[in-house]
């Protein structure tokens, strides 16, 4: 590819993902600035890079990406109670959802836990490169955290991707959240057996169930679920 035809290609995938972002973000009742979508447009081309050389994402299309990543992570925008406060991502792998969140609400205060050191060298990068002063990354297992002081009953808001099931991380941000906070879980269509198992140990973690919301997927109508837990004030 010439150097004139790569410049275009470049371009117009840039177009493609800031037109892709705000017609799936404006499904959500989200407008993203001309700044959100510059550091959305930095976070793809790093990402795709990276991805070259290590396992990030198996999506590899910019559009899979904004669609599958981006947009995903957004859904949870509506259902976060504090947009100012503290936030911690258990399992942020390449940044999902917190990078994301973090972009779309600047004054959020987020935490990204990962313990792989490849996945947490490229979580680092990016915050570096784009100058998410407001975003501190961990690397460290979820559960040698447990314990820490300075983490305990911390937390305004607790997101997750599908990186536990829901008991493992119910008792996991029973640790982290302070009294009312919330714990968001994004999880597939059909988390039924997993709410079940979760029921059961609500009462002994001090965590109640606040709500439970069908989203689809903006751009592709993928159908799974938000769960949303709380911690009970004592």
């Amino acid at each position: 590819m010439t150097e004139g035809r790569l410049f275009c290609h470049k371009a117009a995938m840039e177009d493609s993902l800031r037109q892709n972002l705000s017609l799936g973000a404006a499904e959500i009742g989200l407008t993203l600035d001309p700044a959100a979508l510059d550091l959305f447009s930095a976070y793809q081309r790093e990402l795709l890079l990276w991805n070259q050389r290590i396992n990030l994402v198996s999506d590899k299309s910019s559009r899979e990406i904004v669609i599958r990543h981006f947009l995903d992570s957004l859904t949870v925008v509506p259902w976060i109670a504090r947009p100012e406060g503290m936030a911690i991502d258990l399992g942020s792998g390449a940044g999902f959802p917190g990078i994301p969140l973090q972009i779309a609400l600047p004054q959020l205060q987020m935490t990204l836990v990962e313990s792989s050191r490849k996945k947490s060298s490229f979580l680092q990068h990016i915050v570096r490169t784009l100058g998410l002063s407001q975003i501190t990354v961990i690397r460290e297992r979820v559960e040698a955290l447990i314990g820490e002081k300075s983490c305990a009953g911390s937390f305004d808001t607790v997101v997750s991707r599908a990186a536990f099931k829901l008991p493992e991380l119910i008792r996991t941000a029973a640790f982290f959240l302070k009294p009312g906070g919330l714990l968001i879980a994004m999880k597939g269509p059909d988390p039924q057996e997993e709410m079940a198992e979760a029921g059961a140990i609500l009462d002994g973690v001090g965590m109640a169930h606040a709500a439970s919301h069908d989203i689809p997927s903006p751009l592709e109508k993928i159908a799974r679920k938000i769960v949303i837990y709380q911690r009970v004030p004592r």
